[in-house]
């Protein structure tokens, strides 16, 4: 397994790790990432059966290009258990749940590392994830984002976050407006994914929308979702549109047209094209690209 920090993760699916069905075909719903789950959707009495089916379901199903998680219960309850399951198979992220220091991180990859050494895996290879979900640890953040070269992203878990802030959480997100706001400058400063929490009524696709469009003005690469059909109205969200993808292009070329004539000056439709601009259209170019909806081999996007 390759760990790969920049692709897709505009949707992450919660498979509950003791349900055969979703186990077999959460694959086909066209999440960019499925996380199978071993801790909070899996009572006490069933986190055996969870473990040993989730093992089952990375040794046997194959989920094709879809990014495969699997999140752990604490190490001092059941974790250590769920990685000798998991990690052996190099099959699978792992990610880290309740994540409070960067020590959580570190304990978390000495046991992997561990396991990669006894199971014959390339050292480094299984990437991991953390979900912050505390007040103390969002004030660590930026600590926690740079603790590891396996993290690949950091994930705000908000019912946790809410009730160790003492309050609850509201149609307008105002009480989780500076979590996200720490999760995603400390995912940024350490140049990996920032993902947003769940929506939780899956009835209300109107709200799920507006959501998703805040956050990701905010800049994040991404929601938890809990139901397949939450998918495909994220993904509007954050796919760029054809408006975007045509305005990228024409910043690109008025680029490649200065590059020619030797000049520094960058000029589109009588404005000046700064770096941040051309930055920005080789950003959507290439999330159009992943998603499927712009392929133009003839278009070099530059190094910058």
């Amino acid at each position: 397994m390759k760990v790969r920090k920049n692709r897709l993760r505009r949707t992450m699916l919660f498979i509950p790790g003791n349900d055969p069905g979703m186990l077999r075909d959460c694959g086909i719903y066209g999440a960019d990432s499925i996380m199978l789950d071993l801790e909070d959707s899996v009572s006490l009495t069933e986190k055996d059966v969870a473990r040993f089916l989730v093992r089952g379901a990375l040794q046997t199903m194959d989920y094709g290009e879809t990014e495969v998680l699997v999140r752990i219960n604490a190490l001092e309850d059941g974790g250590l258990e769920d990685l000798r399951a998991v990690v052996p198979l190099g099959k699978a992220l792992i990610r880290l749940p309740k994540t409070e220091t960067p020590e959580d991180v570190l304990r978390c990859e000495r046991e992997i590392a561990s396991l990669e050494t006894q199971h014959g895996l390339e050292p480094g290879s299984t990437g991991m994830m953390a979900a912050i979900e505390s007040a103390k640890g969002i004030l660590n953040a930026y600590e926690i984002a740079v603790s590891s070269s396996r993290l690949v992203g950091i994930a705000l878990g908000a019912e946790d976050y809410v009730t160790d802030l003492k309050t609850t959480r509201s149609l307008e997100g105002t009480e989780l407006f500076f979590g996200r706001s720490m999760v995603l400058h400390a995912a940024r400063a350490a140049g990996i994914a920032a993902i947003d929490c769940v929506y939780s009524n899956v009835d209300d696709e109107d709200g799920l929308v507006r959501q998703a469009k805040l956050i990701h003005t905010l800049g994040f690469d991404g929601k938890s979702v809990i139901h397949p059909r939450q998918i495909e109205p994220i993904h509007r969200v954050f796919t760029p549109t054809q408006k975007d993808i045509d305005k990228a292009v024409a910043v690109i070329r008025a680029l490649q047209e200065a590059r020619q004539k030797g000049s520094g000056v960058i000029s589109l439709n009588g404005k000046m094209v700064d770096r941040p601009i051309v930055l920005r259209a080789v950003h959507q170019l290439e999330q159009a690209q992943a998603a499927g909806v712009w392929q133009n081999p003839g278009l070099e996007l530059p190094e910058l």
